[in-house]
């Protein structure tokens, strides 16, 4: 399983360039930022490619509505040539709350809104033309976009239920997970994308979770802390039902959280649930995540 940390991109540009080296140095395998309404992504994490070598550079994840797939082609295929090659592109369709409410479009049939964006986008990422017209989705290009690089970068979608987890089986490289647990990823997540991905003659995909990681002599206070500070994951619709899935009643649920014997524990176990990928992101005060870091760090380490 490889290990990364989400990037506190609450930062200046340059500490979040230092956060990265401190990562790339201690171990760490990938430098995921997520895409809500701070920084742009895929431009912090061009600077963080450019900058920082022999760390890989995710995002985790870009909303597709916003961005038309020629242009998050083009953004993507530019930060994989500046960072070197190392980019792993995430994907999702956010949530209606968020697209409607916010954006402005609409969110009808959203499982047919991503597999039209992939027509598109996919080829695009290969330097092949593209003429594409379905119901959502229209991309044409008069040939393959100026970008050279040695090789696209992998797609993970943000698939949580059935039918996103078959899609990302049979046509992406796989998926990356927020706020879902244990034994969901091992019961649901990994067999379903991975069935999918075999019926297709896919490579074996890759499995991101991305969770919550608090190293602490508290564990109660944390998983409370957690509760409090992600309360927003509990109510979306898609990420309600992973946590009811887990038998969780919120965020503090599924929280790998305790002492340090016990938080290595939990995270090896994702591996033994077919976890590839592991995104942590650290919580709680200074010193809780110092020790985190640490711990995350010597599993990485250790491979």
């Amino acid at each position: 399983m490889r290990y990364g940390l989400m990037l506190d991109t609450s930062k200046p540009v340059d500490d979040v360039v230092a956060q990265a080296r401190s990562m790339a140095q201690a171990g760490f395998a990938g430098a995921w930022s997520s895409q809500v309404f701070g920084y742009e992504a895929l431009t912090v994490l061009a600077i963080v490619g450019r900058e920082v070598p022999g760390i890989e550079v995710g995002t985790a994840v870009i909303p597709i509505y916003p961005r038309h797939p020629i242009v998050l082609a083009q953004q993507a295929l530019t930060t994989q040539h500046v960072a070197g090659g190392r980019l792993v592109l995430g994907i999702g369709l956010s949530h209606q709350i968020v697209i409607e409410g916010m954006y402005g479009y609409s969110f009808d049939k959203p499982a047919r809104a991503m597999r039209e964006y992939l027509d598109a986008l996919l080829p695009l990422l290969r330097g092949e033309q593209v003429s594409y017209q379905g119901e959502t989705v229209k991309a044409m290009t008069m040939g393959p976009l100026d970008i050279k690089v040695d090789r696209p970068p992998p797609v993970l979608l943000a698939a949580l239920a059935p039918v996103m987890l078959k899609l990302a089986g049979a046509v992406a490289d796989g998926t990356i997970t927020w706020m879902t647990g244990p034994d969901t990823l091992a019961n649901h997540i990994v067999p379903t994308i991975t069935k999918a991905a075999t019926e297709a003659g896919r490579p074996a995909p890759r499995v991101g979770a991305g969770l919550p990681v608090c190293v602490t002599d508290d564990p109660d206070g944390a998983r409370e802390r957690a509760d409090r500070a992600f309360a927003i994951y509990g109510q979306l619709p898609s990420y309600r039902a992973m946590l009811d899935k887990e038998g969780a009643a919120g965020p503090g649920q599924v929280a790998i959280v305790g002492d340090e014997e016990t938080v290595a524990r939990q995270v090896r176990a994702l591996a033994d649930a077919g976890v590839t990928d592991f995104a942590g992101a650290p919580y709680g005060d200074g010193a809780e995540i110092e020790r985190t870091v640490a711990v995350l760090a010597q599993l990485a380490r250790e491979g």
